[in-house]
């Protein structure tokens, strides 16, 4: 089935209102990310369009060039709705609440770690838990602990001693969403959450060790601490069990309240309610609670890869690991836009704020929020800047990632044929992972290449290059 569109700029094209479409939905691609689209007979596409249909949603509905067809929004996808008349939707939002991307840089360059490449990739997977339902043995917190976590987010792991006070000016919203109530959040999602506190999970969740190997905005890649032949490391994680069963809940829930609030949907995954309803406040509170966890679960994370490098021969003063930044890739934030309050979904797009906004750490606000890309395992990364552009035509966002091109069932049986681990070794990458299973889900083969989307979002002018990271080391679920 296709799906009426128009070339309105350069990678940016159109979809115009129509039928029960309420705004116009925008969507950013090259002439390769277009047959890719066509090749999946333009499913991701109608997800925008049936989001486009939402009660209350602000013109236009977008989706970001990594975009790939998810559940009810497209992955890739941004709505922002009114925050009086608008509806708020768990499935805009993802199972993996504020599943994000965490950047560290270091004062060590590739030649230092070179040597120590396999001792430092064993220490890291001995520290970090991964895989499905990983635990964390070390880090056990009461009940009344956890609340705190949910409430308090990352700056409540700090004050236990999981990292500095310095590490909070660098993450988004400083590491905690307001408005969290654990007491929003089932008993399920408790008992998932509990002891999973400081781990990756699996499927395309990672930790990286990379170095830069290309500036692109030499002013930008100053104000951001990175320099070429530089380690940095990538970490990839979310909510964990918890997040996934919040939005489990909520979902659930709001299918069974859309005739009270006459919510008509094309797909009952798009379940809604309004935002000022006591079903939309409660699940609010419940993903801030869940934002929270993620954040502390990173920043738990963070803390126990400094110690890694320490047990491989790095000093805390040799390596230096400072938190370049924090952002997340699915969650819903009250936020201004054209001067109108609004609530932004992304699901798998990133926030992309531009120079001098108040929100940004204030030595980046001269250049822009950096905005984290990772691609995959073997090839490469990259960090934007936001821009103007995307404060104009995005609501401030931008891509997630390389987004993927190969379902998991497909990526597994092309592995099967193939030496991954093998692979990436001659490419000078170590692998560590829990699982055969996992790294043949994510086969560099898995996704689109990176690179493409990146030039789409530097070209459209919502997001600029600044730098480029490869692997060196991939620790993996």
């Amino acid at each position: 089935m296709s799906v009426p569109f128009e070339k309105v700029g350069p990678y940016k094209y159109r979809i115009p209102r129509h039928g029960k479409i309420r705004v116009d939905a925008v969507f950013y691609a090259s002439e390769a990310i277009l047959r890719q689209l066509a090749e999946e007979d333009y499913a991701s596409l109608r997800q925008l369009v049936n989001v486009a249909t939402l009660p209350g949603i602000v013109e236009p509905a977008l989706a970001m060039p990594d975009i790939h067809w998810g559940y009810g929004f497209p992955i890739g996808g941004v709505a922002a709705m009114d925050a009086e008349e608008g509806v708020v939707s768990p499935g805009g939002v993802g199972f993996d609440v504020n599943c994000g991307v965490r950047l560290l840089r270091s004062k060590l360059t590739r030649e230092d770690v070179e040597p120590l490449k396999e001792k430092l990739a064993d220490y890291l997977y001995a520290r970090i838990p991964a895989g499905v339902g990983s635990e964390r043995r070390d880090v056990r917190l009461s009940r009344k602990e956890l609340k705190n976590v949910l409430r308090e987010g990352a700056p409540a792991v700090v004050r236990m001693g999981f990292g500095t006070e310095a590490d909070l000016e660098y993450i988004e919203s400083g590491g905690r969403l307001p408005g969290a109530d654990p007491d929003r959040v089932s008993p399920r999602a408790f008992e998932r959450g509990a002891p999973q506190l400081g781990t990756l999970g699996s499927g395309n969740h990672f930790l990286e060790v990379q170095y830069v190997d290309a500036i692109y905005d030499p002013e930008a890649a100053e104000a951001f601490g990175l320099f070429e032949g530089q380690i940095t490391v990538l970490i990839h994680t979310g909510s964990r069990g918890l997040g996934h069963q919040v939005c489990e809940d909520y979902v659930e829930r709001f299918l069974r309240r859309l005739s009270l609030y006459k919510i008509e949907l094309p797909d009952r995954q798009l379940a809604a309610a309004p935002i000022k309803s006591p079903d939309g406040d409660d699940y609010l509170r419940a993903m801030a609670a869940a934002a929270n966890f993620a954040f502390a679960n990173r920043q738990l994370i963070t803390h126990f890869t400094r110690e890694a490098f320490e047990a491989a021969g790095f000093s805390p003063r040799d390596h230096g690991l400072e938190l370049v930044y924090d952002l997340a890739h699915n969650n819903a934030k009250f936020e201004e836009h054209g001067g109108r309050g609004v609530l932004v979904h992304r699901k798998g797009a990133t926030r992309a704020f531009g120079p001098g906004h108040p929100e940004i750490p204030r030595a980046y606000r001269k250049v822009g929020q950096p905005v984290l890309v990772p691609g995959d395992m073997g090839r490469y990364s990259y960090v934007l800047a936001g821009t103007e552009g995307a404060m104009r035509e995005t609501f401030g966002s931008s891509c997630h990632g390389a987004g993927r091109r190969l379902s998991r069932a497909k990526a597994k049986k092309l592995a099967r044929q193939m030496d991954v681990v093998g692979a990436l070794k001659e490419k000078g990458i170590v692998v560590r992972a829990k699982t055969r299973a996992t790294v043949w889900e994510e086969i560099p083969e898995a996704y689109k290449d990176v690179s493409e989307v990146v030039e789409v979002v530097h070209g459209a002018g919502i997001g600029k290059k600044v730098a480029r990271l490869r692997p060196l080391i991939v620790v993996k679920g």
